[in-house]
């Protein structure tokens, strides 16, 4: 038996983990003087509290000590291999707290861990680039597929990987560092709107538009550029879904085939970085020029 775990910057939905057997973990976030878990909030709920405190958002790493008892617990069900999949390494000691539980593990439950393989997987990712990959791997779980296969696709799904992000806000990216204060201030007077790219461990600004109304038609623009004829994507919404929503319909236009998923919305981990008011698209097989 193979067992798919991921951590919160997934956004995987709870219906489509329950669905695919999905193990969540979730991780902690601070807001104002508010500590909570990722996901103890309703999404909407979440972002509102995002607008109500002027601080940044800080969520905090998964321990070590923590997946050690996800791996135990794991075996004990009988579980022979456990294939968890992180946020982006480079952003997070997490992957690095994940890989060192393995020997702990090994060293406090010998028996166990001689029948249960524990494979941990750098996403370099995040939101959907790492929630569509491991929805397709635990289907490929269900249908018998060996783990070191689903090692091998999920390896190739994130090897060209590619996300491209709007944000209709400059405030979380500003505080983030994903764009310079001064950028942002320039583009707040102006009514610019960056795009985003954000793959591996490079986060670079590719474009900025003057108002709402084309960050859609920009980032549908550069994804039809980039992606490989026939390649899988998927998009992401957030606040407003209609921008998501409106994001694949133009892409199908585009590229003559519907996104694999439309349902992920940025969850605690995500928005607290970008904001609520984003969108974006993920593509899952890129040319090889840089951009």
């Amino acid at each position: 038996m193979i067992k798919l775990i991921s951590d919160s910057a997934c956004d995987i939905s709870a219906e489509d983990a329950k669905k695919y057997g999905i193990q969540i973990l979730c991780f902690p976030i601070n807001v104002g003087d508010r500590a909570l878990y990722d996901r103890d909030l309703p999404v909407d709920d979440f972002y509102d509290l995002l607008d109500s405190n002027d601080g940044m958002p800080v969520h905090s790493q998964l321990t070590v000590t923590y997946f050690e008892e996800v791996y135990r617990q794991a075996a004990s069900e009988g579980y022979t291999d456990v294939i968890y999949v992180s946020i982006n390494g480079a952003g997070s000691a997490t992957l690095s707290n994940a890989q060192r539980a393995i020997e702990l593990f090994a060293q406090s439950y010998p028996e166990l861990s001689m029948r249960c393989r524990i494979h941990t997987v750098d996403s370099g990712s995040y939101s959907a680039g790492i929630g569509y990959p491991v929805i397709k791997a635990a289907q490929m779980a269900q249908s018998g597929i060996s783990a070191d296969e689903i090692l091998e696709e999920l390896t190739s799904m994130f090897e060209s990987l590619e996300i491209y992000l709007g944000c209709y806000t400059l405030k979380y990216v500003k505080k983030s560092g994903r764009v310079t204060a001064a950028a942002a201030f320039a583009g707040e007077l102006l009514g610019f709107r960056p795009v985003i790219l954000m793959e591996h461990e490079r986060t670079k600004t590719v474009a900025k538009v003057r108002g709402d109304a084309n960050v859609v038609k920009k980032i549908a623009e550069i994804s039809a550029e980039r992606i490989e004829k026939g390649a899988e994507y998927a998009v992401i919404g957030g606040r407003d879904v209609r921008y998501r929503d409106e994001l694949a319909s133009v892409l199908k236009k585009k590229l003559g085939y519907p996104p694999v998923h439309y349902g992920f919305r940025v969850g605690g981990v995500i928005s607290s970085n970008a904001g609520p008011d984003v969108v974006a698209a993920v593509l899952f097989k890129t040319k090889k020029q840089d951009i």
